[in-house]
């Protein structure tokens, strides 16, 4: 293992839970902007349509893989910055 996966494996876990936060956080805002309820419908809420559920999931997944994809790249990048090369 380069020095510059050792720096980066205590980061990238740790921008792993904060873009799970973030990205749930980001989620709700969006779902309560596009002018539903607060909660989130889930796969088995029998109240919520198929359209809502599959909506939500979509949304949620695109959110979800952005923002997680933006740390990721971030520690990647403050990686380099700190040891000179590329933590991939």
């Amino acid at each position: 293992m380069n020095a510059a996966k050792a720096v980066y494996t205590p980061v990238g876990v740790a921008l792993g839970a904060c873009s799970g936060m973030i990205a749930g956080a980001l989620f709700k805002q969006t779902w309560k902007r596009l002018g539903h309820e607060g909660d989130t419908p889930s796969a088995r809420d029998e109240e919520r349509t198929w359209k809502e559920v599959l909506l939500a999931a979509a949304l949620q997944g695109a959110i979800f893989a952005t923002v997680k994809a933006a740390m990721d790249r971030s520690g990647a990048t403050a990686t380099r910055r700190l040891t000179g090369t590329w933590p991939g």
